[in-house]
């Protein structure tokens, strides 16, 4: 082919391509946008605490409950709404691989929480079982696979590090069940690490926690930096060799909260590899929401001050407070904001969703439920963010952290685990 001709063909497709790009019946709405993304890359959502909302409302007892469609079990008798999560919204949610929390209170003694925590891998395990649609999944590949085959890839996250009881044997026993992330801390500070919604008395990580990162990438488990304390976070990366995740966070300079990511954090991220999954719970999304929280303890105080020994009088005034100011909501547009400060600082590689469903009384106005992110990958979409961008933030990036964290285990297939003395920290 002359020179003339390849000039002449490249022109040609040139204009073709144009012609197509700006035709109006080519053009994509955002919704189509949003819908083409998560076609290729389905959402793969780093937090969801169906399990606890099964204990709670089951008491582990499959039996009676049906996840194919949960929208008729709000218990007002309990103070529960229904439940953000089933089969069905979760296929019109476009969610192909979701960590299932497998949390239990911080208030419970350590050797009980490692036993309630079991609990929860095992009904986690019980309910991916007896739904088709769900595939568990203890690997990328397994991510992958379960995805091809049109299921939701059901991985296991433990959220707090008071369910190992200060052991890394009992870390190393989690992963063998197929725990595949643990948060370092929940609301409380643990003996090794501080949270971020406690009095800190560590300045961060211990050594011992220090030792708890570096196991934990040594077997290939993710290290959870939602909920910790900024010192510890830091804490964390220095020591990391391997991508961290926070599970369910959101941009502290869009929202104040404390358990939302500092900009310190963030640009730190692309170095280490790791990715913030954006929280959707109100209070981390809006500061008018936390605002408002804050002042209806305040007023709820006073009243009771006001009110002693009359509890009635309390709760009618304090409901007709709230009558007269009612709850602001969190909106789509504030979450969206989240993903761009993140993407703004750490990069488009370092951000993916994190919801928090079911672990939540109230929800953002705009995406209540796990079918609501292709309302916010359309949010996403009008904002300006590429098919690559969204792909990315659906999956692509947390696919790309989890390979990242197998292969650096996979480095460390001959290093020796790290060993403690049973009961070590009981003799500080």
């Amino acid at each position: 082919m002359t020179a003339l001709s390849k000039t002449l063909r490249l022109a040609a497709a040139t204009v073709f391509a144009f012609s197509l790009a700006s035709s109006p019946a080519i053009a994509q709405t955002a919704e189509q946008s949003a819908e083409a993304a998560l076609r290729a890359a389905p959402v793969w959502d780093g937090h969801n605490d169906v399990p606890i909302q099964i204990r709670a409302r089951a008491r582990n007892v499959l039996a009676d409950f049906d996840f194919a469609d949960t929208t008729g079990t709000a218990d007002p008798e309990n103070d529960r709404g229904a439940m953000h999560t089933d089969l069905a919204r979760l296929r019109t949610g476009k969610v192909g691989a979701q960590f299932w929390s497998v949390w239990v209170s911080t208030d419970l003694p350590e050797a009980e929480a490692v036993t309630a925590v079991l609990e929860q891998i095992d009904i986690t395990k019980r309910l991916v079982a007896r739904y088709p649609q769900l595939e568990l999944a203890t690997s990328s590949d397994d991510v992958a696979k379960a995805m091809r085959a049109g299921k939701v890839a059901s991985l296991i996250g433990m959220e707090g590090g008071h369910s190992i009881a200060n052991s890394l044997a009992v870390l190393r026993q989690m992963h063998d069940l197929g725990a595949r992330y643990m948060t370092l801390t929940h609301s409380k500070n643990t003996a090794w690490a501080d949270s971020a919604t406690d009095e800190p008395v560590h300045g961060g990580l211990t050594d011992f926690g220090r030792d708890v990162v570096r196991e934990m990438q040594r077997i290939g488990m993710l290290v959870d930096l939602s909920h910790v304390s900024e010192e510890s976070m830091l804490d964390a990366l220095d020591v990391a060799r391997a991508p961290v995740i926070f599970s369910h966070s959101g941009a502290r300079a869009v929202a104040s909260h404390p358990r939302n990511v500092p900009d310190s954090v963030l640009a730190r991220l692309p170095a280490n590899g790791g990715i913030v999954m954006a929280v959707t719970l109100p209070a981390y999304v809006s500061d008018e929401v936390r605002d408002w929280s804050a002042r209806k303890d305040a007023e709820e105080a006073r009243l009771k001050a006001l009110n002693t020994g009359n509890a009635a009088a309390a709760k009618a005034a304090l409901e007709a407070w709230e009558a007269a100011n009612p709850v602001p909501r969190a909106t789509l547009a504030q979450l969206a904001d989240h993903i761009d400060h993140i993407v703004e600082v750490a990069g488009i590689g370092h951000v993916g969703l994190g919801a928090d469903f079911d672990g939540m009384s109230s929800t953002t106005e705009g995406i209540d439920d796990v079918a609501g992110y292709p309302a916010l990958f359309a949010e996403l979409a009008r904002r300006g963010y590429s098919q690559a961008d969204l792909r990315k933030i659906s999956s692509g990036n947390m696919m790309r952290v989890m390979r990242m964290a197998e292969r650096h285990a996979a480095s460390e297939k001959g290093t020796a685990p790290v060993e403690y003395p049973v009961g070590h920290l009981d003799d500080d």
